[in-house]
């Protein structure tokens, strides 16, 4: 099972780059960030024309998370429980069936920029909701993933300048520390399983040529529970869609389950 997570940075700006991209790499799930839709303008028909169920979490022109699947979708929920006064649309998750059942969460955590502030306090407290919500996975013992655009530079080695985001919530102390508190429950991360040392990223800012200098970061992660890290295969990142045309400032990371 190919499971892919992309945050396409609006449904809109990436009509073409999308379905391509799906033809190409032929992921079983994915899961998207940032649709920035509601879910009644969604272009379903662009994916289930390919053989792909449709489930959204969509907001006016932010946000919004979708999970697309070729193989059944169950249990669907939206919201990220903890805060019923929460109207962003960052987390959607559903049990898909395959060879095994495995539940994929997608997220698409807080920025939490200017920090500090109140961006800042409440990426924070998303965070603690998402560790809530981590655990629960985790007593379930099924497979489960949570994958996204976590918001959250964990290393040095994972950003091309480290010193220039010191001072960003991506890279704040407090947010990787929050991104580890959630690791050290008993989560692998998917891509360090396979590959380490610096130099692979999957975001690149549109500003400063920020691209053709390879100054990226990796705040793009799938995060495996014990059961589910059993089942991995491969993770990797498609750098090279970043180069094509109309582009989202990331581009997609996947796993291979055995699953």
């Amino acid at each position: 099972m190919k499971i892919a997570s992309f945050n396409i940075n609006g449904i809109k700006a990436r009509i073409a780059a999308l379905p391509d991209w799906l033809d190409e790499a032929k992921p079983d799930v994915v899961v998207l960030q940032e649709i920035k839709s509601v879910d009644e303008a969604f272009k379903r028909d662009l994916f289930e024309d390919r053989g792909y169920n449709v489930e959204t979490h969509g907001q006016k022109s932010f946000n919004g998370v979708a999970i697309l699947s070729k193989l059944p979708l169950e249990d669907v929920s939206r919201g990220l429980p903890g805060d019923d006064e929460d109207e962003q649309a960052r987390w959607i998750e559903a049990t898909v069936v395959g060879k095994h059942a495995v539940r994929v969460c997608g997220l698409y955590l807080p920025n939490g920029n200017p920090a500090p502030g109140p961006k800042f306090d409440y990426k924070l407290a998303w965070m603690a909701r998402l560790q809530h919500r981590a655990a629960q996975l985790l007593s379930d013992e099924m497979p489960a993933l949570m994958a996204g655009d976590y918001n959250v530079i964990p290393q040095a080695e994972d950003a091309a300048r480290p010193d220039a985001w010191r001072e960003d919530a991506l890279f704040r102390p407090e947010s990787r520390a929050a991104f580890q508190r959630i690791l050290n429950l008993g989560f692998t991360d998917a891509f360090r399983a396979r590959t380490q040392g610096p130099g692979h990223y999957s975001f690149w800012d549109y500003q400063a040529g920020a691209w053709n200098k390879n100054d990226g970061i990796r705040i793009d992660h799938f995060l495996l529970t014990p059961q589910c890290a059993d089942l991995l295969l491969d993770c990797q990142i498609d750098k090279d869609v970043r180069g094509r045309e109309k582009p989202s400032d990331h581009v997609p990371i996947w796993v291979e389950l055995d699953a």
